[in-house]
This record gives C-alpha cells, sequence and structure tokens, in this order.
C-alpha cells in the first residue's frame, strides 16, 4: 500500500474533550467495527479521563482509504499516530480483533503503558489462525450472525452486506494471518469476558496474565462475545476504578 496519513487526525476521534485530563485512554474497533462504537462512553467516564476511539482506514468518513490487512502493518500506523500524544499516560483497550491491535501497538509503544485492557481475545499462545477470508460470502457473513453485536434486520439489509463484506473479509484476513509478538509486557493487563463468549473461552483468556510482569486481573461478565454492550455501565466503572490507581 501507499503512503498512508498518520497524523492524529486521521485516525482518532474524540467525542468528547477533556481538556483536564490526566490520562488518554485509547479505544479499538472490533473486526468491521469503528470509532463510533465507544461514542457513548466519555458520558460515563470521569473528567481526568479523555477517550480517544480509533478510526481504522477503509470505513465511514474513511472509506475512499485502502484496507488494511496486515497487522504488523496496522500496528505500525498507529503506533506511530500515538507516539505524539504521549504528552499523557496511555492506557489501551480493544475488544476482540481491536484486543489484539491494542496488545501490538503496546509492544511497539515501548516503554511501559499505564494499563492495557484486552477484552474477548485469547490470550496470544491461544491465537488461531484461518482461512474464512478466502471462503466465500456466505461463510463470512454467517460469523457475524453467529458472534451478535449486529442487529439483526442489518443483517438481513443485502445493501449493508455489500458495503460491509470489503471490510468484513479484510479484517478477518487482518486476523487470521497475524502472528502475534513474542515478549512479555511492563504494562500491567486487565482482561474481560463474557461468560458465554465461544471465540474466547474464560481459561484462554485468564493466560494473558503470562504476559505481563506487571499486575494483571480478570473480569468475568454474563454474556456473549459482546456482553460490553448491555454490561457497558459495569466496563467502565472498572475502567475508571483501575485507572484511578495509574
Amino acid at each position: 500500500m501507499g503512503a498512508v496519513d498518520v497524523t492524529p487526525r486521521r485516525w482518532l476521534r474524540c467525542y468528547r474533550p477533556r481538556p483536564t485530563a490526566r490520562i488518554r485512554l485509547v479505544c479499538f474497533p472490533h473486526a468491521t467495527g469503528s470509532a463510533p462504537f465507544y461514542r457513548a462512553w466519555p458520558a460515563e467516564l470521569p473528567d481526568d479521563i479523555e477517550l480517544l476511539a480509533v478510526q481504522y482506514p477503509g470505513r465511514l468518513d474513511r472509506v475512499a482509504e485502502p484496507l488494511v490487512v496486515s497487522m504488523g502493518v496496522l500496528a505500525d500506523l498507529v503506533a506511530a499516530v500515538l507516539a505524539p500524544r504521549r504528552d499523557l499516560p496511555l492506557a489501551l483497550f480493544g475488544h476482540s480483533m481491536g484486543a489484539a491491535v491494542a496488545y501490538e501497538v503496546a509492544h511497539r509503544l515501548e516503554l511501559p503503558l499505564a494499563h492495557l485492557f484486552v477484552s474477548g481475545r485469547p490470550a496470544p499462545r491461544y491465537h488461531r489462525p484461518g482461512s474464512k477470508h478466502l471462503g466465500p460470502d456466505d461463510v463470512l457473513w454467517a460469523e457475524l450472525r453467529r458472534l451478535g453485536g449486529t442487529d439483526r434486520e442489518a443483517l438481513d439489509n443485502p445493501q449493508l452486506r455489500s458495503a460491509l463484506m470489503p471490510t468484513l473479509r479484510a479484517d478477518y484476513q487482518l486476523i487470521e494471518s497475524y502472528r502475534p509478538s513474542e515478549g512479555v509486557l511492563r504494562t500491567p493487563i486487565s482482561a474481560l469476558v463474557g461468560d458465554a463468549d465461544p471465540e474466547a473461552p474464560v481459561n484462554e483468556v485468564a493466560a494473558w496474565a503470562d504476559y505481563t510482569q506487571s499486575a494483571f486481573d480478570l473480569t468475568v461478565f454474563d454474556g456473549n462475545h459482546f456482553y460490553l454492550v448491555p454490561q457497558r455501565g459495569k466496563v467502565l466503572a472498572g475502567i475508571s476504578r483501575i485507572l484511578r490507581h495509574s
């Protein structure tokens, strides 16, 4: 792919600026997700936490840009975007594919971060490469149905399916071809998961404890892969509590 604009305004969405913030929480969307997934979160965070949501290329207002199909490329780009934002401590939150992106960005930023939150994602040693991105559209679309998180009426909309399929295929290529970075972070990690998540068994999520030299904690919520939608209040209360002491 050609040169990519790594100015923060292209990549980061701040839905509620916090001029007095003492820490920034950078949030990474799931596969096919986009920054507005986190639009409602700032209202439930304290004033000293400023949320920045990552907008990946190829979706919404970046739809004209090429989709990124390499985890290494995506993590390198986001790390370059975040490097100038180190005037405040950074915490990273990622859900599903976004958790893997956040983990890789944490490796690239080198210095310990305030915190890394990984949601709905098994620890790296349980990563399973795959080939669904090479299969027919019906197989990929069935994955969206299986995981939930997308309105069923929307899933039955042929125009939406046509518009979303390139992003879905690119994101599956990215995560299925991904090879996790080796090494242990110095950043504390919190893992979050739904107790009925078909993609992230609790024992595999608990293994994130082996990827930090610092503190680790695990929180299990009622719910499936998108537990964090109905459990948003509890998720944000936990994040706020942890960052209060960062």
